[in-house]
């Protein structure tokens, strides 16, 4: 009997031992850290977080047309970190225009080339309302969120872009945003930019004047900034998204 109790006793207590040792090596899944969960969902998070930030700016001129003031002006303030806000270089909704000359908004503003008075110009129930973001921002901004979308499909066979051609896309913006600042330091209305006389005498006027002059819908400055931001907008996607995605492989 006593030989009985004694292996049953082993057998016991090397059972317990294997079980402690099961116990011990599983361990419960550990929770996915929130930057571990953005990491793995890093596509869908860019989709919704900066496409909010992106078309925020929209919400502005609608605040603005159902009354909302107190709303409509927080967007504004916040936007106005990152964008000059110009009216005459800025979309407005709900109004009898989509874009105002420099003229036109000092009509219904203040007649001041001052910036930092203009940029306070929001619009009114006749003109509409002014978008948070200018015209060049919407661009920028607004492309790199479409030409992600565009990107997804082909993730699997994109390369990034060489680095001169990322180069090569961002130059056009560079040089345009630089003119333009030179320019606006006659005061805005004064500048080589916004009569484009050199470019009347490069294309022998072959153009209507409003091709040339101000920053209206349609005019060479207008077109230059939708341009540039498109193009750099493109250059960005084509060189981040495919190293990203890679890294993620």
């Amino acid at each position: 009997m006593g030989v009985k109790n004694d292996d049953a006793h082993f057998a016991w207590s090397q059972g317990k031992k294997i079980m402690s040792t099961f116990t011990a090596t599983v361990h419960p899944k550990s929770k996915q850290s929130i930057f571990q969960w953005i990491g793995d969902h890093w596509y869908a998070t860019f989709l919704i977080a900066y496409g909010a930030w992106v078309f925020a700016p929209f919400l502005a001129p609608f605040f603005m047309h159902i009354g909302w003031f107190d709303a409509g002006k927080a967007v504004y303030f916040i936007y106005s970190f990152f964008c000059h806000q110009l009216p005459e270089r800025s979309f407005f909704l709900f109004g009898e225009k989509t874009m105002y000359s420099l003229s036109e908004i000092h009509s219904a503003w203040q007649n001041s080339i001052d910036p930092m008075i203009l940029r306070q110009f929001t619009g009114n129930e006749t003109m509409g309302w002014k978008v948070a973001w200018s015209d060049r921002m919407i661009s920028f901004y607004t492309s790199v969120w479409l030409f992600a979308i565009v990107w997804y499909p082909f993730r699997r066979k994109s390369e990034p872009i060489a680095w001169w051609g990322f180069v090569l896309l961002l130059l056009p913006i560079l040089l345009d945003g630089v003119t333009h600042a030179v320019s606006d330091f006659a005061g805005l209305g004064l500048g080589f930019r916004d009569t484009n006389a050199w470019l009347a005498v490069i294309t022998s006027n072959s153009f209507p004047a409003s091709f040339y002059s101000g920053d209206a819908l349609g005019s060479f400055n207008s077109i230059m900034r939708f341009l540039t931001g498109l193009l750099a907008g493109l250059g960005i996607v084509w060189l981040s998204f495919p190293y990203i995605f890679k890294s993620q492989t």
